[in-house]
């Protein structure tokens, strides 16, 4: 697909496919304007997954201990 686009750690800019090594980048995305919100993008998700129930483990609830 010639119309994605990738969010390049390194350099903090969006990018083509001939770019840096995948490794360095988050992506692929169908837009530029998608690939410019990845940072927005993994925050949001972060903060939703901080806040789910089903993966915020209660250590009081912890009965390995």
């Amino acid at each position: 697909m010639d119309d994605e686009y990738w969010f390049c750690l390194k350099h903090h800019t969006v990018e083509p496919r001939e770019g840096c090594r995948n490794a360095d980048r988050l992506g692929p995305y169908p837009s530029q304007a998608e690939a410019a919100r990845a940072l927005d993008k993994v925050a949001e998700r972060n903060d939703e997954w901080d806040n789910d129930p089903d993966w915020n483990d209660d250590a009081s609830t912890d009965t390995d201990a």
